[in-house]
């Protein structure tokens, strides 16, 4: 997502430096002018500008896009910030829950730059692959700062990438953490060949744990009916591209979770994050089967007919 996010902004002629933690791999994606690993086959622009020193990537940055995956957020941050101008704020394209300390990405950045930086996250139904050809899609900027929302908005929005804003910051990091977890469920049903059903159920039922748990946390109900709810939750669960639904479809065609992370460079966000949904989930005592189903498939202490037979037979209750 940061190289899509590049790409995208260069497009619109501003002066983008890209900086990794690698600075070996940095030097090959310069040098190749495309992300090997995490989306090959996409060239980067020639007017995108490679910076590995950490001094100087950030130096006269009047915004900067973290793409960093959640569970690594503090540690680069931890970093970067005595390189990180006063005043500049961070947008966050990051989708998981901290396990350490059960902080989503934003949350995170705050412990660490400290409570008054301005933070924004821009989340959605975004596969990179899709937005890196130009393929139309829509997101949403959030923020409890509705000016930063805005000028994140007027920043990313393009002919074929429509972006709305929001102040409901919490719903919408919530809402792109969690659907991960749901994603690995639907790709294990893709797995098994449950059929069309399960796969409308899963969504259904996801979702609606999805919003127990955010609107116990202070998230806005209509949050979840939007494009970081629903919007996300449903690309992610059908997409042939998507990591999470991918990992949880080769668990479902045998794999164990060893081997189903083992098969992508890729982080599989959903399962580093599902634990500590479910802490959050019993801080403030809602109810997560599907998240629980998931975390006793990962964790080996169920298997998939176990724990699909658990959830179907769940006591009868009006929906």
């Amino acid at each position: 997502m940061g190289s899509v996010c590049a790409m995208m902004l260069c497009e619109k002629s501003l002066h983008v430096t890209m900086w990794g933690y690698d600075a070996e791999y940095l030097a090959v994606v310069e040098s190749k002018r495309e992300n090997v690993k995490f989306m090959p086959g996409h060239k980067l622009p020639d007017n995108l500008i490679f910076q590995a020193d950490d001094s100087l990537a950030m130096k006269d940055a009047q915004l900067i896009v973290s793409a960093v995956p959640c569970q690594f957020v503090r540690s680069v941050f931890d970093r970067l910030k005595p390189h990180i101008p006063a005043g500049v704020p961070v947008v966050s394209v990051s989708k998981g829950i901290e396990n350490t300390n059960i902080l989503r990405a934003t949350e995170i950045l705050a412990d660490v730059l400290g409570p008054d930086h301005k933070l924004a996250t821009l989340s959605g139904p975004t596969i990179a692959d899709e937005l890196a050809v130009r393929k139309p899609a829509t997101a949403c900027s959030a923020s409890a700062n509705v000016e930063l929302a805005k000028k994140v908005q007027e920043t990313f929005n393009m002919p074929y990438f429509r972006v709305y804003y929001n102040d409901d910051i919490v719903g919408v990091e919530l809402c792109g953490a969690i659907k991960n977890v749901i994603a690995i469920a639907a790709g294990i049903i893709d797995g098994i060949d449950a059929g069309d059903n399960a796969k409308a159920a899963l969504v259904c039922r996801g979702l609606a744990e999805i919003e127990r748990l955010g609107l116990a946390l202070g998230a806005k109900e209509k949050t979840f009916s939007g494009l970081s709810g629903l919007g996300d939750l449903i690309t992610t669960c059908v997409s042939p591209h998507g990591r999470n639904r991918s990992f949880g479809e080769r668990i479902g065609k045998g794999a164990t979770a060893k081997e189903a992370l083992a098969a992508t460079e890729s982080v599989v966000e959903g399962a580093a994050s599902c634990e500590s949904v479910l802490e959050l989930a019993k801080r403030v005592n809602v109810e997560m089967p599907i998240t629980q189903a998931v975390h006793s498939v990962i964790s080996g202490e169920k298997t998939v007919p176990e724990a699909i037979k658990d959830l179907m037979t769940r006591e009868l209750k009006a929906e």
